[in-house]
Order: structure tokens, then C-alpha cells, then sequence
């Protein structure tokens, strides 16, 4: 997506910003995840490891740029695991850390 940068943050230090302003309900990053066997998860290398979630008991992993959003208790978007996209819950200025909730990062 051309709406977004990868920038410095605390996820393998790195993070994703508005490289736009963004509205309520707006899609912010559609992800682009590859659904794991429990043999390719354990061939990954470890540093990869960290961008595997499962998702309705089937093990994903995260590319770029969806892999450095951070958490915050906080989130400017919420996921949809669905149509695996983050939506925008409130307004987001151009230069914005994108953030959600990783908590609901693995669900069944």
C-alpha cells in the first residue's frame, strides 16, 4: 500500500505510519497472510517466529508491512480477521503511528 510507511517502533524495531490521513471505517492495510502447517512453522527461523498468529486454529504469518503495528491499549485501528484488513476506528493524521490491539492478534 502506498498509504503507508515503514518507519522506527517497538515491534523488531520497527513500526507502520500514515503516509495519508485516514477516516473512520477507512482500510487502512489489507494483509497479505500465509497460512502455516505446523512443520512450515517449525522450519521458520526463529527471528520469523515472532510474525505468526493463529487465526481460527490455523497458524499465519504476517508479511510486510502488516508484521510492525504495534500494540497500544489505545489503537487508532481495529483487525478484521475476516477480511484481514486493519479499519480505522477514529480519524488518523498523515504521519501517525498505525497501531491496534494485539491481544486479539490470536483467537480460535
Amino acid at each position: 500500500m502506498n498509504d503507508i510507511i515503514i518507519g522506527k517502533g517497538n515491534l523488531a524495531g520497527r513500526g507502520v505510519y500514515a503516509d495519508k490521513d485516514f477516516k473512520v471505517g477507512e482500510v487502512v492495510i489489507s494483509y497479505r497472510l500465509r497460512p502455516l502447517t505446523d512443520q512450515e512453522f517449525e522450519d521458520l527461523p526463529e527471528s520469523e517466529k515472532m510474525f505468526v498468529h493463529s487465526h481460527h486454529d490455523i497458524k499465519h504469518l504476517y508479511s510486510e508491512p502488516e508484521r510492525y503495528v504495534n500494540h497500544s491499549s489505545n489503537p487508532n485501528t481495529k483487525q478484521d480477521l475476516d477480511t484481514k484488513q486493519d479499519i480505522a476506528i477514529r480519524d488518523i493524521a498523515k504521519g501517525e503511528m498505525i497501531t491496534t490491539d494485539a491481544t486479539k492478534d490470536d483467537i480460535e
